[in-house]
Formats: C-alpha cells, structure tokens, sequence
C-alpha cells in the first residue's frame, strides 16, 4: 500500500527535522511544534489533529530508521490512547491538550516484571479510601519514559476489577526509577507505588488497556519496519564498497540471494503494517491485525539486524558502528507489549473459535 500525498508530506517533514539533529528534548520539541506528531491521533476537541493510526505510523517508520529517542510511543500512542478508550471525557479535556502539543508527556505503568502486558495481569493494587480518592501500591515495571513523565496512568486491580487511575507523580508515596535496558535508545523505568493517592479514570479499564495495546502493537511494527528498512539499506550500501578477493563482495551471488529474500521480508513487513491501520476499528478486527503485525515485523527486524551484522562481517560487531544498535532494538521490541508467541496464540485461539 502506497502513501497518500498528505501522508508523504509528513514523512518529508519528520525525516527533514530528524536529519537537522539536535538534542532528544529541542528534537522532540520540533516535531510537536512544527509538525504537531504529538496531536495525530489525538480528536481535534481535545488539541489534537484527529488523524489516526496511520499517521502515527508514518512518524513512528521515520523514528525507527535512525533509532531515534522519542516519548511519541509511551506517551501520545500507549498512555493517551488508554486516556482516549476510557470514556472518562472530563479526563481527556484535562489531560490530553497538554500531551497533543507536547509540552506535558505521559506514561502508563501497567505490566509486571514478566512483561506480558496481560489486561487481566496488573502490577498494582488498589483500596478506596476516603473523600472518592484511592490508595494505590505496586511496582509496575516496563513503563515507557516512566521517570520523567508529567502524567501518570496506572492500571491497578480494585475490589470491582481492573481500574485506570490518574496518579500525580510529584507526590510522595511515588518512586520512579529509569532502568538500564539492553536498548539503550528506548526509555525504561520502574515505577514504585506505596499508598500513592490516585483518581480513577472511566470505567471500562480493561476495553481501554486492550485498545491502547492494540494501537501500541500497530505504532510499534510501524517502527520496527523503519529500523529494518534501515538496517537494510545501510547493509547494501557496505556490500557495495566492502572489496575482497579483488571485488566488492555485493558482487557475489550468495550475498545478492540473502539481501534480496531480506528485502522481500522488510518490503513485506511495511505492506502488512500499512494495511493493519487501514481495517476495520472494532475491537476483534482490531486486536488480531496487532497481533498479526506485532508477529511479523519482530521476526523481520530480528532477521534484518542479524544479516545486517553478519554481512559487515567484523565491523558489524564493533561499538563503533551502528549495527549492533538495531540488534539491540529488535531484541527489545520483540518483547515489548508482549511476546510474538503470545500474540500467535491469539490468533491461533481466535482461528480455533470459530
């Protein structure tokens, strides 16, 4: 699926701000400024542009060719989307203008330790205390720019079931923590609550969670799809200028076979996350085209960054060089938002439903 022309003048916009460079916040702050990314899938009623999905991704391919640190993922997909999915109107035009322009970012501490991004597996808990307030205790962990975020959503079991609940981060009882993770250019933290005050928000916690995971899982292959195209040109680009025995190795016909099945895969992969943001958005259609793309685009990434370093041969596994960058980005998304073989079990299970 090709792009629109308003689509591909976004992509031009973002790849000409992120080839300008700068500092991770005066970059973050261009794109939200000059190019509104914060604000795509946010509805115009709250500050946002009220685009959708498919924008988002066409700014999240772009931040995955270079690896580049942005909150857009944890902040204006996972945590506003949840925002969005709870219903909780009052929260939304509180909250989400500040998130749509940038200037406030947001993060949603959910998952435990194990990572499964489970919506009936949360790693808080939650008692109502008095005034309507409640009392939130847990440790999240996986939480995406958790230490630094000025809005904190947390999923916590409550007597009733899962809740969302809006926790100030700045009070006590609130510890967050940034955490060394094997990809050094996504932003981890653990987020530690102990008697945290908190608000809740909406109603229907679980139908939000499985919503903003979904988009989550859609933004995310959107990126991986931009590393592995990446990952792929830079690949090519050394065949070409890498001379052994007297001639440049993309001469020969084994490497040619290898670069052109990986081409067939990354070309594949943008196919499929481009017509996964197109379909229906009920919630079944919806959750199976994440899974599907979550599946897929892991294995293309993986497979990219590991012929990427294979075929530079000895530099591929130097500091110096970037390759060993994209390794470690696919590793870390393949886990993120929960594994490919627990979102093949979805579908396998949805398959055998019916």
């Amino acid at each position: 699926m090709s792009l629109t022309e308003e689509q591909q003048d976004l992509r031009d916009a973002v790849r000409g701000l992120l080839a300008a460079g700068g500092d991770e916040r005066s970059l973050w702050r261009r794109l939200c400024g000059e190019v509104g990314v914060a604000g795509l899938a946010i509805p115009g009623r709250y500050g946002g542009a009220g685009a959708g999905p498919a924008e988002t991704g066409v700014v999240m391919e772009e931040l995955g060719r270079d690896l580049t640190p942005s909150p857009l993922l944890g902040s204006a997909v996972l945590a506003a989307q949840a925002l969005l999915a709870s219903g909780d109107d009052a929260a939304c035009r509180r909250l989400l203008p500040a998130i749509a322009g940038g200037s406030a970012t947001a993060a949603l501490a959910w998952t435990t330790r194990a990572g499964h991004w489970d919506c009936g597996e949360v790693a808080c808990e939650a008692r109502e205390a008095r005034g309507g307030h409640w009392q939130l205790s847990g440790e999240a962990h996986h939480v995406l720019d958790g230490d630094a975020a000025d809005v904190l959503l947390v999923a916590a079991r409550a007597p009733g079931g899962v809740g969302l609940f809006e926790v100030d981060p700045g009070q006590r009882g609130v510890d967050r923590a940034a955490v060394t993770a094997m990809d050094p250019t996504r932003r981890l933290a653990v987020v530690r609550l102990a008697g945290a005050r908190g608000g809740r928000v909406g109603e229907d916690a679980v139908g939000a969670l499985s919503r903003a995971r979904d988009l989550a899982c859609l933004a995310l292959a959107a990126e991986q799809v931009g590393a592995a195209r990446r990952a792929l040109e830079l690949t090519v680009g050394y065949t070409l200028t890498r001379v052994q025995f007297g001639q440049v190795i993309g001469s020969f016909q084994a490497l040619q076979h290898r670069l052109a099945d990986l081409h067939v895969l990354v070309e594949s992969a943008g196919s499929l996350s481009r017509a996964a943001v197109s379909g229906p958005d009920d919630a079944p259609a919806l959750g199976l085209r994440a899974a599907a793309v979550k599946v897929y685009c892991s294995e293309v990434l993986m497979r990219a960054a590991a012929e990427m370093i294979q075929l530079h041969g000895a530099i591929g596994i130097t500091w110096e060089h970037p390759a060993h960058r994209y390794l470690k980005r696919a590793h870390g998304a393949m886990h993120l938002f929960g594994r490919p073989a627990q979102h093949a079990a979805a579908i396998a299970a949805s398959l055998i439903d019916r």
